[in-house]
């Protein structure tokens, strides 16, 4: 087999000696290039010029969610081709990697190799479905170019947590679970319409779901982790169905009290729940639209203000090697 290995050397939780123990294990199965990314996006254009190529049949993600979605969009450049397509594994190295861990990998890069390698001898893989995004037809957004994401997205406040905690990296910050939660509480305080949302649902056949200040998109459960304890806002979201939203109308103080609360001890039978909180499943077309811009966030990527955002729902839309 004949592989490509794209490799963030930012990646938080792998060391150089690390990185070199995990590709020299690699490349004892198969026939191994490595590359090192060098800029935003290099993972990207790697994963596409492996889709293009005619011989590269396993491309491995080393590096954290945003690697993997980097790599992810390369590959599905040309859109989801089961039969043609090179499969996808992941090493995770980010500080929090909740796509390998939803598939069920240990978040340990040496375990999850070790896990990798056995897949490969016992020919173990399965097909997720993916989430898409694009700019709504029709709207000021219409040219923003589609983008693919492998276990969530979100408009509104946890897209501007994922911005502020993007600001305190570049100005030198680690990204740990303790800076996550000084964000989410100073987004909170600056959040301007958490009484009001701007954000309304519209789906085919089926009333808008209006005045949401809060959006989360899942396309697996749980959607995210905080340290070792997974947390479900929607529970039955699956890489095997559509895509699942939970919407929240209200963010004042005892609201935010209950729904934290509720956030912090769901399980993968119930997660946040109440008169302000809107649920839906198995979504496969859907459109948000807001009054106002608000940051978009896809796999903890902050991808700046959008006022119309279309996702879909695609189903069997990668080979994920597990």
């Amino acid at each position: 087999m004949r592989a490509l290995l794209v490799v963030n050397p930012a990646a938080t939780t792998t060391s150089e000696r690390t990185r070199d123990v995990l590709i020299h294990a690699l490349a004892s199965e198969m026939k191994l290039e490595a590359v090192t990314t060098e800029y935003r996006g290099h993972a990207r254009d790697l994963g596409r010029q492996a889709a293009e190529s005619k011989d590269i049949e396993l491309v491995v993600a080393l590096g954290g969610d945003g690697t993997v979605n980097e790599v992810v969009n390369g590959l599905l450049h040309h859109g989801p081709d089961l039969d043609r397509l090179p499969g996808l594994a992941v090493v995770p190295g980010g500080s929090t990697n909740v796509f390998a861990r939803a598939l069920g990998l240990p978040n340990e890069p040496v375990e999850a190799t070790g896990q990798l390698l056995d897949a490969l001898r016992e020919g173990r893989q399965r097909t997720v479905g993916l989430g898409l995004a694009a700019g709504t037809v029709g709207t000021e957004d219409e040219g923003v170019p589609s983008r693919w994401f492998t276990f969530s997205a979100g408009l509104g406040f946890d897209a501007g947590v994922v911005g502020r905690v993007e600001q305190q990296r570049e100005r030198g910050k680690r990204s740990t679970h303790a800076l996550y939660v000084r964000q989410v509480v100073r987004q909170f305080l600056g959040e301007p319409d958490r009484r009001h949302g701007t954000i309304t649902l519209e789906r085919p056949g089926e009333d808008p779901v209006t005045d949401l200040v809060v959006s989360i998109i899942s396309n697996t459960s749980p959607w995210t982790f905080l340290g070792n304890r997974p947390l479900y806002p929607t529970p039955q979201a699956s890489f095997d169905t559509g895509l699942d939203v939970l919407g929240l109308k209200k963010l004042s103080t005892p609201s935010v009290a209950r729904y934290g609360t509720q956030l912090l001890a769901s399980t993968p039978e119930r997660g946040p729940h109440g008169k302000n909180a809107v649920t839906l499943h198995d979504l496969t077309d859907f459109t948000l639209h807001s009054k106002a811009p608000l940051p978009l966030q896809m796999d903890g990527d902050h991808l700046g203000l959008r006022t119309s955002v279309t996702f879909t729902g695609v189903r069997r839309a990668l080979r994920v090697i597990v």
